[in-house]
């Protein structure tokens, strides 16, 4: 049967086992190896939960056991409860500084050996409270410098000082003059002046913790005997003479003196620079230099000068380094009587010191064994009691750091595995008969054949790993071989059963195949092997394996039937691209041996993309491009198409070039008809039979010559503006048609009947409108205008001649014969007549009224559209005074207004509504009545009524019957519900709405003679509801 690759099979180049030089493979079991170690902490004395973990972790098999040591002392769970672990990690509750600040150190162990952790350093923050004791106040002169102490609480670790002036949260600001320092604290005041007096409080913060406590106030106080005269500066803080800092971090560097006047701070390094990273703050009493370096050691100067005098401080810098490792151990597996040889080597300032250990403990030399020199173990002999963990440690007194490796020494009696072996060769190749036993010391090896020791011949050979290697194999040389190892533990034996086959040939077809992208094929791959032995296959595509599943479907393994002495497995390649070209292999593989094939798909396609596109030569409208032909992908380039993008394009455009077209043989052509003065990115796309391939890379953006403007400007027209204007308006060139810098207009405009033209430049490019005003000419002068343009190159074309009028300007006469007349309590109609004809033709007009309290300026306005000479002004108030005036406007504004006439607004309508509705139904005859509408003194008197009905069903009024009695006789329709209401009519208009009655009609059906219905309409007051129960319930005539 075949299989799929991968099959796994021994052969005769890989027996026995991986194993080298007789040593036993790594066990799976080793010693301990941390993955985690201690690490520093600080943990704050006022938190609630007084309990803190020190980690520790290590990897091992067995997994490892361990133990703490604190400040050097095994820490001991059970005699102290405080004490907990879980896993490797230490817990400790109820924290006290007393008892438990100190160096941590970690110890794991399982039964390959003890390895140490480097030592965590466990502190406490915390922060005192400044004594209660009443300070003493500081006086001093004006001008005099003056130092308030600080004096702070216990505290840890580090804090920060700020100073309060008076009461909190007033903070003092530093400056030339005043400074705080953060090394001591205290605050330095170089020249006291009025304005200092007062209160003033320390205030420190815990930087862990945030935590913050104030002193008591120092009082500062003026001396009354006089002022401090001018003295030289004296430097009051300062750092130290010997500064220690751990590379990486920030120094800060203070230096700062009383003095009058102000002293100046000046900072310099002695023998060099100061770094350039340096920075100077609070006034140049700092000098801060970051992440510090060996180079920024030596020593800093700072100087403080005023017009008195001057003095100076200096003090050395020197940075130092934790040791770090260049060359660290490494686990080592020995045989027994080797020599073993390690160095470890670590930088640092100071150099570090080296010290060895073994399991935990400290290595002791052996003058005859065991030799240690610096970072240097050298032992002799080793033995197997020599195995174990062993460790480096590399310190200086800034730190230690640890490295750590396992040392195993072999001992133990040959032992093979597995054993026998089955080894398969091929007819007339060689064969390696491997014999590798884990072993220690190194063993004795010897081959035998049926009961025969082998002895080196031309096809036999003993090589130096003891592997037999017999060359071009035969029939003859299958049997078992037996490979005997000794040493002084013991001895064993392993045989090796071999087997000799006939060799495989692969054959595959077709070798050379031509496709189109999208087409399919089918590769076979036929092999012919000894019938005995499986055959596993697998498809390469370029020497590496195919991934059947990421190529989205377009392989196929298609596995055969196997023949006799035959195995054949096909690859279907479906819908090919481009990429699936290439060598294709097929691997047949057996436990004997592995043979290939390969056979070579071409893939015709559309061409790839073109090489990098060069502008060579740029003019204003041309651009000559170069570029380099891409890949044919089998079809020979036919044209190439040169594309432009500009920020004036919709994407990429096809351009015209010289030649007319660009055939595949060219790697050259000119883009012509380009626009002068607009940027543009070219790319080229190639063309075969097959098909368009992908563009180029865009080249480098570049922009064309400047050039005369070709464009003139569109839609050139005017009209309107002010009295004696000529406004000409057009539509602006686009930017991409200015075709250079300096872009601008000529507006050319001449009256009707003349020669010479005027000529004015209009330099903005974003233009669309030009104005010209001469007193001279009239209004509507008909002017021939066009419009050109220019920029820095030259002037471009006119547009057409077109013609414009001057503007007519505004109405010059007021509306004549202007009238108003109120027609109700809130309706005053207003007339007039235009005014007579002429230049500014009013285009609508402009009604102002007010009321005769108001002044003109608070006049409401109403326009009117087109010509029209009437209008109603609604909204005014019944049984006033009323102003109006009429004007005419028109697009360029307004015209005299007419003179004021008045007129006096009607009385408001009846606010009563008519009441007592009753009416009298006789078949579809309705006589209404109601009581008459008394109008009050301050309303206008009724004149008559109006009733209004609607058909149910239906929003608007049907039918609206007028009458000046309070009574009126109805004829309604047949067969409907009418809806019934009664206004009271006045000079103010329409008074207030009656209650609704409800009438029903019957259809086809009459009343008799004599026989009607009465109904009465609802009392004021009354709802509907109880209305329409009152009429629903009033019985009908019937026939």
């Amino acid at each position: 049967m075949t299989r799929d690759w991968p099959s796994h099979h021994l052969s005769a180049l890989s027996l026995i086992s991986s194993q080298e030089d007789y040593r036993s493979e790594e066990s799976d079991e080793f010693g301990p190896v941390f993955v985690q170690e201690p690490d520093d902490a600080i943990l704050a004395l006022d938190t609630d939960e007084k309990k803190v973990m020190l980690k520790c972790e290590a990897r091992g098999n067995p997994p490892p056991s361990y133990s703490w040591f604190f400040n050097g002392t095994e820490v001991d769970t059970e005699a102290d409860y405080r004490y907990n672990f879980i896993d490797g990690n230490l817990i400790i509750t109820n924290t006290s500084e007393i008892t438990d600040s100190g160096k941590y150190q970690c110890k794991a162990q399982n039964s390959f050996g003890t390895i140490l952790s480097r030592d965590g350093l466990l502190q406490f923050a915390y922060l005192g409270a400044f004594s209660g004791k009443t300070r003493g106040g500081v006086s001093a002169r004006e001008g005099q410098g003056v130092v308030l102490m600080c004096t702070p609480p216990p505290h840890s670790p580090e804090i920060m000082y700020s100073w309060v002036f008076n009461e909190f949260p007033s903070f003092v600001a530093e400056d030339s003059r005043r400074f705080i320092s953060q090394d001591t604290g205290n605050l330095y005041v170089s020249k006291v002046q009025p304005s200092d007096v007062g209160s003033y409080l320390c205030q420190v913060k815990n930087t862990l913790t945030n935590a913050r406590v104030l002193s008591p106030p120092t009082p500062l106080t003026l001396k009354t005997d006089g002022v401090m005269g001018e003295y030289e500066p004296k430097i009051e803080v300062h750092f130290p003479t010997s500064v220690l800092a751990a590379k990486g971090v920030i120094v800060r560097l203070e230096c700062f003196a009383l003095g009058n006047p102000v002293p100046t701070i000046t900072w310099r390094k002695i023998n060099g620079n100061i770094p350039a990273k340096a920075r100077l703050r609070k006034s140049q009493a700092v000098l801060e230099i970051p992440n510090i370096q060996l180079e920024d050691s030596g020593t800093y100067e700072c100087k403080a000068e005023n017009p008195r005098g001057g003095t100076a401080f200096k003090g050395h810098l020197q940075v130092y380094t934790l040791p770090q490792w260049i060359r660290m151990i490494n686990d080592t597996q020995m045989d027994s009587g080797e020599k073993l040889q390690w160095e470890c080597k670590a930088t640092g300032r100071p150099r570090p010191t080296y010290r060895w250990l073994r399991n935990g403990l400290p290595l002791t030399p052996q003058w005859n064994r065991m030799e240690v020199m610096n970072g240097e173990l050298v032992i002799r002999d080793v033995r197997q009691e020599d195995s174990g963990m062993y460790q480096c440690v590399a310190e200086n007194k800034y730190g230690a750091i640890y490295s750590s490796a396992e040392l195993k020494v072999l001992a133990s009696a040959p032992v093979f595995y597995p054993n026998p072996v089955r080894v398969i060769a091929t007819l007339g190749k060689d064969v390696a008969l491997e014999c590798r036993p884990r072993a220690s010391p190194k063993p004795h090896v010897t081959w035998r054949r049926a009961d025969r020791r082998i002895q080196p011949s031309k096809r036999i050979t003993l090589l130096r790993n003891n592997t037999l290697r017999i060359v071009n194999s035969s029939r003859a040389d299958e049997g078992n071989y037996v490979c005997r190892a000794e040493n002084k533990f013991g001895a064993a034996e392993m045989t090796a059963m071999l087997w000799v086959k006939e060799a495989m040939r692969v054959e595959l077809s077709p070798s050379r195949v031509e496709v189109t992208v999208g087409e399919s094929v089918v590769l076979s791959c036929r092999a012919s092997h000894d019938t005995s032995l499986d055959v596993g296959f697998q498809w390469l595509l370029n020497h590496r394996p195919i991934d059947f599943q990421q190529h989205g479907g377009h392989f196929e393994y298609i596995q055969t039937v196997r023949e006799r002495q035959s195995s054949t497995v096909d690859l279907m390649i479906r819908s090919i691209l481009l990429k699936h070209a290439g060598v294709y292999g097929c691997r047949a593989q057996t436990s004997a041996d592995t043979v290939s094939a390969e056979a070579q798909l071409l893939v015709r396609g559309p061409p790839g993309p073109p090489g990098v596109v060069i502008v060579e030569e740029i003019t204003d409208m041309s651009a000559t491009l170069s570029w380099t032909a891409g890949l044919d992908n089998h079809s020979p380039i036919s044209t190439y198409n040169l594309q432009a993008r500009s920020p004036f394009s919709l994407g990429w455009q096809t351009v015209r070039t010289d030649p007319e077209p660009v055939t595949g043989n060219m790697e050259s052509a000119m883009a012509v008809q380009l626009n002068p003065w607009v940027e543009y990115e070219f790319r080229v796309v190639a063309s075969n039979a097959i098909g368009t391939g992908d563009p180029s890379t865009p080249s480098r953006a570049v922009r064309t010559k400047e050039a005369v403007p070709a464009v003139a400007p569109a839609n050139v027209s005017g009209g309107n503006g002010r009295r004696h204007e000529l406004v000409i308006s057009w539509e602006p060139v686009s930017e991409e048609f200015q075709n250079g810098e300096g872009f601008g207009y000529i507006a050319a405009f001449r009256a009707n009947g003349t020669r010479g033209w005027k000529e004015k430049m209009v330099t903005s490019a974003d233009s669309t409108t030009y104005k010209y005003r001469d007193e001279t000419f009239p209004p509507l002068t008909p002017f021939e205008v066009k419009l050109g343009v220019y920029n820095n190159k030259g002037d471009g074309p006119f547009s057409k001649v077109v013609t414009v009028y001057s503007a007519e300007g505004e109405p010059r006469e007021a509306p004549l014969d202007v009238k108003a007349a109120s027609i109700s309590a809130s309706e005053i109609r207003v007339t007039w007549k235009p005014p007579n004809p002429g230049p500014g033709r009013p285009r609508g007009y402009e009604v102002a009224y007010w009321k005769d309290s108001e002044q003109e300026e608070e006049a409401k306005k109403r326009r009117t559209v087109k010509n029209e000479t009437s209008v109603v002004v609604t909204g005014v108030e019944g049984n006033t005074l009323y102003h109006i005036t009429v004007r005419g406007f028109n697009s360029i504004g307004l015209g005299p207004a007419s003179s004021a006439i008045a007129t006096h607004t009607r009385k408001a309508p009846p606010a009563e509504p008519p009441a007592n509705l009753m009416w009298v139904q006789e078949g579809n005859n309705v006589s209404l009545s109601w009581d008459p509408v008394k109008s009050r003194d301050n309303e206008s008197d009724t004149v008559g009524y109006m009733v209004f009905i609607r058909q149910e069903g239906r929003g608007h009024h049907n039918q609206v019957v007028r009458t000046i009695n309070p009574s009126t006789v109805l004829s309604l329709p047949e067969g409907g519900t009418y809806i019934m209401e009664v206004r009271a009519v006045s000079e103010g208009g329409e008074g207030a709405v009656s209650s609704h009655i409800r009438v029903v009609t019957s259809s086809g059906v009459r009343a008799k003679s004599g026989q009607h219905s009465a109904y009465r309409g609802p009392p004021r007051g009354l709802t509907w509801a109880v209305h329409l129960l009152v009429v629903l319930l009033v019985p009908w005539a019937c026939c």
